[in-house]
């Protein structure tokens, strides 16, 4: 009986082996689970520490540049989580530094930087827009009292094409974006740029950046893409329900030849002038974003 006992456990503990090899083998092969409980919506915790995580499981990417030139050797977290007493609610700090940050680390690229989330390929289908489709996008801000802008683009939001396995997609650069300018008769502007496939860029709409300066803001934005697609976008001051930018829907292509999908951006992607020329006309910031949403109808 000892000798039979002993065998069978021999052939189980096998077994067992077997399994795990076989486990091992196959892991790379087994795609990785995407999260099934993503709702379209990105809200801070106040888990500073788990930030990017947070990000991450919401089926949101981010580009921080927390390793760009010093901050290799002096890290630093570009995306944190505050507690906003306006808002009475944690909120995500955006950080930008003029003298220091680049885009995401490229030594070839010294004309501007970037702090931005985002969607991408590795979202789930929910997030990213397909032609025909309509999706709401609704998030708040908040930019500092004596934000700097140069008469070259800071953008604060993008929608840009994904580009297809064999990159050969028309994403080079974004469909529309939200961004603030120094006028060239001076003042600050907050202006919405569209870019049509071939025609180059257009303002569709514009507005005095002061009124936003230091005072949170809603934003909610309907996009129906396609090439016979359409756009429309409202801006709310929050503390008097103000409206200090609306477009009114407007038929437009709102689409990009070959790519896989549009999705949103947002954060701070500025021009810096070439080789970092323009980096004294600018300060460090940090730009508050709150309550992201991503819905399609």
């Amino acid at each position: 009986m000892k000798i039979k006992a002993v065998f069978l456990t021999l052939l189980a503990f096998a077994a067992l082996l077997a399994c795990s090899e076989i486990s091992s083998e196959n892991m790379d092969k087994i795609p990785p689970l995407k999260q099934q409980t993503v709702d379209g919506t990105l809200i801070a915790d106040g888990n500073n520490e788990k930030t990017y995580e947070l990000i991450k499981r919401a089926g949101y990417n981010h580009e921080a540049p927390d390793s760009s030139r010093v901050h290799q050797t002096k890290h630093f977290q570009h995306i944190q989580q505050v507690y906003d007493s306006q808002l009475n609610e944690y909120v995500f700090s955006f950080f930008i530094h003029a003298a220091i940050d680049d885009d995401r680390g490229l030594e070839n690229i010294t004309d501007r930087q970037r702090n931005e989330i985002k969607t991408d390929n590795k979202s789930p289908e929910n997030l990213v827009g397909q032609s025909g489709e309509m999706i709401v996008f609704r998030w708040k801000f908040r930019l500092p009292a004596g934000f700097q802008t140069t008469t070259k683009f800071s953008h604060l939001h993008q929608l840009k094409g994904i580009d297809n396995p064999a990159n050969t997609a028309d994403v080079g650069s974004p469909l529309l974006t939200l961004t603030a300018y120094s006028g060239n008769k001076g003042g600050q502007e907050l202006r919405v740029r569209y870019d049509k496939r071939g025609e180059g860029t257009t303002t569709l709409a514009s507005t005095n950046l002061a009124d936003f300066l230091g005072n949170w803001v809603e934003v909610e934005e309907k996009v129906l893409f396609g090439e016979n697609g359409s756009y429309e976008v409202v801006i709310t001051r929050l503390k008097d329900g103000k409206v200090l930018l609306k477009l009114n829907p407007k038929k437009m292509d709102m689409w990009r030849t070959d790519c896989i999908g549009l999705r949103p951006k947002w954060g701070i992607y500025r021009y810096l002038g070439e080789n970092r020329s323009w980096q004294n006309q600018l300060r460090d910031e940090e730009i508050r974003f709150a309550d992201f949403s991503i819905k399609k109808q």
